[in-house]
């Protein structure tokens, strides 16, 4: 048997990593500023989260959401701490797509609506429902294209209340910042106003956290930049550092009852010792003041570079929007310096490092990027 080929892959094979450096099977080291898709959260290896699973490992690996899990209850309340969410409750699921689906399930439940309303360029996974609510028609297969999700363009609120006024959407679901279209960011006051018109028409705002979430933009979460709290936040990628995982959090103004939502691997044991280790690091190593400081030091060393047409992003989700002429840089940064960086069609390249990531490194990724486009 072969693998099913979805993936275009570099011809890496990462074997080794610490903190921000990965090592190949031929031993050639490499910088880590992508830290797969925003998933390395508090660097490869970090020595307590390998202590942390591998305790919890030789206790119990799994057993299944019929009997009590008391690791669920202390993440609940250490992540409700840490977002300012206390007041909310957790879900908890494996992936970022299966939470933007629960979250939607959610809100027409409490609701009684069926629809959403989604934002161009959205990404929110490759799920039925979170596909539906994705604007890029090449992943979406004739049997996940859906008359619930309706689509308007990002920070335009006059087309968001046209939409809410006629009564039948259940849900607004936005990213805080949108990742996988080239790092696009709602404004503050847009956010703002999207809160208010969504009180307005008795509509639930999801706030899509997946990706800009768990300290990433220097706040904990993207949204809170603008003073509003969400009725629902879902969360994933950088929760565990790699070990499956995804999050729900819930107002108490939404109801929860037995079998209305259900997993067999969300929540179970390794996910949730993971999950607590990197809260420890995020807290113990003040990693959401170092991606807010790291994150400033980027803005502003590439302020009037000339290969940059524009830089969007907050902290460490950032986007480099390329001038005509630099399509290989990121093969270069790659094959030439040994960086590690992601892409968002052919004219971005996306930041997405660790939060440990020190000065040093992001220097070094600066003197590389200056050297290639000078």
């Amino acid at each position: 048997m072969e693998l099913f080929k979805v993936y275009q892959t570099w011809d890496i094979e990462p074997v080794r990593g610490l903190g921000t450096s990965l090592w190949d099977k031929d031993g050639t080291e490499y910088t880590d500023l992508y830290g797969g898709h925003a998933v390395i959260s508090i660097g490869h290896c970090h020595p307590h989260y390998v202590e942390a699973v591998g305790s919890q490992l030789k206790k119990l690996g799994f057993y299944s959401n019929a009997v009590v899990n008391g690791l669920q209850s202390e993440l609940a309340a250490r992540l409700g701490k840490a977002c300012g969410y206390e007041d909310y409750s957790l879900f908890l699921c494996n992936s970022g797509a299966e939470a933007n689906e629960n979250a939607m399930k959610l809100a027409s439940f409490a609701t009684g609506k069926a629809k959403v309303l989604a934002f161009r360029k959205a990404f929110h996974g490759r799920t039925s429902g979170a596909v539906s609510a994705t604007d890029n028609p090449r992943i979406s297969s004739p049997f996940n294209v859906s008359d619930k999700v309706g689509f308007v363009p990002l920070n335009d609120i006059e087309a968001v209340g046209r939409e809410l006024s006629g009564g039948g959407y259940a849900a607004v679901i936005i990213e805080g910042i949108q990742g996988v279209a080239g790092i696009f960011e709602p404004s503050d006051d847009f956010l703002r106003d999207l809160r208010d018109v969504c009180d307005r028409y008795g509509t639930l705002l999801i706030l899509d956290e997946i990706q800009s979430g768990y300290g990433r933009t220097g706040r904990f979460f993207a949204h809170q930049h603008a003073g509003i709290r969400a009725d629902i936040v879902t969360v994933a990628k950088g929760m565990a550092n790699g070990i499956p995982i995804g999050g729900v959090l819930i107002s108490p103004a939404i109801k929860a009852e037995y079998g209305m939502l259900g997993t067999t691997f969300g929540g179970n044991h390794i996910a949730c010792a993971a999950a607590i280790a990197v809260l420890d690091v995020i807290e113990d190593e003040h990693l959401i003041e170092n991606a807010a400081r790291v994150g400033e030091h980027f803005k502003k060393a590439f302020e009037g570079d000339p290969a940059i047409k524009e830089y969007r992003g907050r902290g460490l989700m950032i986007g480099l929007g390329l001038k005509e002429g630099y399509g290989r840089l990121r093969e270069r940064l790659l094959f030439e310096k040994h960086f590690f960086t992601g892409a968002a069609g052919a004219d971005v390249i996306r930041l997405l490092p660790s939060l440990t990531i020190s000065m040093d490194t992001a220097d070094a990724f600066i003197k590389s990027w200056r050297e290639l486009t000078k």
